[in-house]
């Protein structure tokens, strides 16, 4: 019962300490809204939220998939070719070296103002995590394992597939969340650099406008989508990594 309550503890407490920060600073509207006014924007502009919200949860959930294969690709081959870890390594160490928010403006000027931009800066920010820890999990297979495995004559596919994954995967998992935790980050930067639909341009417009309880409401939705998402990645893992788990019991 407590647990279930935690969330509107949590909640409740927060709102509280926003509307006493209010009142005992008297800081302005128009720096910070109270807690009725952001409602009161969200329920009047509900649709137009939506609708924005619709557009970076796309763009959120389709550089997710692509970064996540791509990440997976890339651990797979570091971890099964040799010569290629020469090659790829420089790659990743490049796209974590530069700033994303430097790269938004030029994918942006090349990818144009639609999805394509804001789903590449998610794919660039999910891409490096997923990769770096796939492939310390593949890397990590007992030596021991391998040696048995070379000695009953098991073909490396099959101790790849059969092995060395199904032992990576809680260290992908863990990449996974944080990708996940990440993802909103680029799409968010690629819709203020530039984008005509989103909840990041949203927020742009109604600051210029300085309609700061509307930005403050976009926000919120913003954290309640990201938030979902990163529970939901985390539960559908978690069952993921339990299922595979009692089949491993039962194939023993």
């Amino acid at each position: 019962m407590i647990k279930c309550a935690r969330p509107f503890i949590i909640i409740t407490g927060l709102l509280l300490a926003w509307q006493l920060l209010i009142y005992t600073t008297e800081v302005p509207p128009y720096i910070l809204p109270d807690p009725l006014s952001v409602f009161q924007a969200l329920f009047e502009r509900f649709d137009t939220l939506i609708n924005h919200a619709g557009i970076t949860l796309l763009e959120i959930i389709l550089g997710f998939l692509i970064g996540s294969l791509l990440g997976c690709c890339s651990a797979l081959v570091l971890a099964t070719v040799k010569s290629a870890r020469d090659w790829l390594t420089p790659l990743l160490v490049i796209t974590q070296s530069l700033p994303v928010f430097a790269l938004a403006p030029i994918l942006v000027l090349w990818l144009g103002y639609g999805l394509a931009s804001k789903i590449t800066m998610a794919v660039l920010i999910i891409y490096f995590p997923v990769t770096a820890a796939f492939y310390d999990g593949l890397r990590r297979t007992p030596k021991d394992w391998q040696a048995l495995a070379q000695v009953m004559g098991a073909k490396p596919l099959a101790f790849l597939v059969h092995v060395r994954i199904p032992l990576a995967l809680p260290a992908l998992s863990s990449g996974l969340r944080v990708a996940m935790a990440t993802a909103p980050i680029g799409a968010i930067v690629g819709e203020w650099v530039g984008s005509s639909e989103g909840l990041g341009y949203l927020m742009l417009h109604a600051n210029g406008r300085m309609q700061i309880d509307l930005m403050f409401a976009a926000l919120l939705i913003l954290s309640i989508m990201a938030v979902s998402l990163y529970l939901t990645t985390d539960h559908l893992l978690h069952k993921l990594l339990r299922h595979l788990s009692l089949d491993d019991h039962k194939t023993r």
